[in-house]
């Protein structure tokens, strides 16, 4: 009882810090769509104001991201029967990508009841897939300063639409929830689709509310809403000077020396295979730090075991055994990455007593990320000197230029030349921000030291059995030593099967069950690779939202935003 009261308490006083002076005694979306491609929405408000104000604001986002794609609606045809409002140009709007209804008078000041309608109408608002046409909107998005007591909708489709159970839900709390909404009292009705929320019902202002309606695709036509052409022109000799430029300054402060790859038969000392993954590209890529783990089997520190699969829907997994622990003189991100592991396995002790702990590869999804993010900072911080200090002020400053050119410039673009010459332009500074991380130089010791990564490389690529048996005759732990970077290379398979013609046998820190009889080397380089491979999607895999139901969520879908008082 105790909690519940700390609770209640708890979202009061949330409420009230919140809170803008106004409840929402009752709300009603009415929307009717039309085949020609867009809707209109009608919205009912019962605001009951407690302190002076001057009116309602209603925001309504135009700018999405859908699944890394930018899309855009369009609002048009706003009414406000009965009241003063104000909205800002379009060209505000397109820059801010947020519009704002500001309803009321400044010279006037409310209080108590009031009612408001609004009216407008969506473009572009509808998603399209190959079989169906989807319509997915937030009547009541979580940007609300104000709670919602009672809340009704009304949805009526294009003549012919059959709404029911199956193709019309409603989701409602907290943004992502995916389970459909057991608030309201729902009924369906040929091309009609509508809801009450019960009485128990209760919608904090940071709750949202969304509908999701599916329809065969040939309901709705599918307008394309691009710009028809250009105005100008101009903005093209323009974006041509800055490219030309910037080409100037890589050309300068970033291209590196050119080096000639000497042919080595062993990586540069003092570089391991994250390091030489990372000087190479110059990035500092996942798989660059996974080829660690071949590394610390080589030096007996952990050993792999490939799980197999425990049934016919099931996946075969992977464990990672600590054997030993690391080294202290070791460099941060490998550090980071180790300690990571093993930091969350659990104690076990094997009849050896070798055995120090654990993971399986599959409790890394969805949480090895963060640790992985932080062991690539540090691995280009480790890097940085190989390169000219020079050349990094300069990345930073083309990172600053081209930041506050897909901002600035864009938007006088926006101004001047019209919208698709400002989203050119901000793809163009997208491209200039991404291309500064090639704005690196490296000195003199980093050119030396990549001539040598390109010339083992080349080897690990091109080498012939005589020589490769040479090698082994005096070092028999030659290809332990060397995989890693085989495997920061992308070039594993094809160095496995160089040692596989020698019959050389796989390391003995590996072991899969899935593999019949003795593991060959060409057994062993398939199955390693698919199972760094898991391991690295493992690692690098963030959490998202799953879908029931309809497959839809709270908040979702277009019309975000939300509304206050001023």
């Amino acid at each position: 009882m105790k909690k519940h009261l700390l609770s209640l308490l708890f979202l009061f006083f949330f409420s009230c810090l919140f809170s803008q002076g106004f409840t929402v005694k009752k709300f009603t979306a009415d929307i009717t769509m039309n085949p020609d491609g867009w809707f209109d929405v009608v919205e009912y408000y019962d605001v009951e104001f407690t302190e002076y104000k001057h009116g309602l604001l209603r925001n309504i986002i135009t700018k999405y991201n859908l699944d890394g794609e930018s899309r855009k609606i369009y609002i048009s045809d706003i009414k406000v029967p009965g009241h003063k409002f104000d909205i800002p140009p379009r060209f505000f709007v397109d820059l801010a990508g947020t519009l704002e209804i500001k309803i009321g008078d400044p010279d006037v000041t409310i209080i108590g009841p009031q009612h408001y309608e609004i009216r407008y109408r969506v473009k572009n608002a509808y998603l399209f897939n190959e079989n169906q046409v989807m319509f997915y909107w937030n009547i009541k998005p979580d940007g609300w300063y104000a709670d919602f007591e009672n809340v009704e909708f009304n949805v009526t489709a294009p003549t012919g639409a059959k709404l029911s159970t199956e193709n019309s839900f409603v989701y409602s709390g907290s943004y992502g929830r995916t389970d459909p909404s057991n608030s309201f009292e729902l009924n369906y009705s040929n091309n009609t689709f509508s809801g009450k929320s019960l009485e128990s019902s209760y919608f904090l202002g940071s709750d949202n509310i969304t509908l999701l309606v599916k329809m065969p695709k040939e309901m709705i036509t599918e307008v394309d809403y691009s710009p028809s052409g250009f105005i100008k022109y101009g903005w093209m000799w323009i974006l041509g000077g800055f490219a030309f430029i910037f080409w100037s300054v890589w050309k300068k402060f970033g291209k590196d020396d050119k080096v000639i790859a000497v042919t080595s038969y062993y990586p540069p000392q003092g570089v391991d295979s994250a390091m030489a993954g990372y000087l190479i590209n110059d990035r500092e890529d996942a798989s660059d730090l996974i080829s660690l783990i071949p590394k610390w089997g080589q030096e007996g520190i952990i050993r792999v075991v490939e799980i197999p699969k425990k049934g016919i829907f099931s996946k075969s997994d992977t464990k990672i055994i600590q054997l030993k622990e690391l080294p202290e003189d070791r460099p941060n991100y490998e550090k980071t990455i180790f300690w990571g592991l093993f930091s969350r396995s659990f104690s076990s002790e094997a009849e050896d007593g070798t055995e120090l702990g654990s993971v399986l590869v599959s409790s890394l999804k969805d949480t090895f990320y963060t640790t992985m993010n932080a062991a690539k900072k540090e691995l280009k911080a480790k890097a940085q000197v190989y390169y000219e200090p020079k050349s990094n002020k300069v990345m930073n400053r083309s990172y600053i230029f081209s930041g506050l050119g897909a901002i600035f410039i864009s938007g006088i673009f926006l101004f001047v030349f019209g919208f698709l010459a400002a989203v050119v332009c901000g793809i163009f500074f997208l491209f200039l921000i991404f291309m500064s991380g090639y704005m690196k130089k490296k000195n003199s010791s980093g050119s030396e030291v990549l001539s040598e990564i390109k010339g083992f490389k080349q080897f690990v690529k091109l080498a012939e059995t005589n020589r490769i048996r040479t090698l082994i005759e005096s070092d028999p732990d030659y290809f332990e030593k060397t995989m890693s970077y085989a495997l920061a290379f992308g070039l594993l398979k094809e160095w496995a099967g160089k040692f596989a013609a020698l019959n050389i046998p796989p390391p003995e820190w590996y072991s899969s069950p899935n593999t019949a009889g003795i593991m060959s080397m060409n057994t062993f380089a398939n199955s390693f690779s698919s199972s760094m491979s898991s391991t690295q999607s493992a690692m690098v895999s963030s959490p998202s939202s799953s879908g029931s139901g309809g497959g839809g969520s709270s908040g979702g879908g277009f019309g975000g935003g939300g509304g206050g008082s001023w």
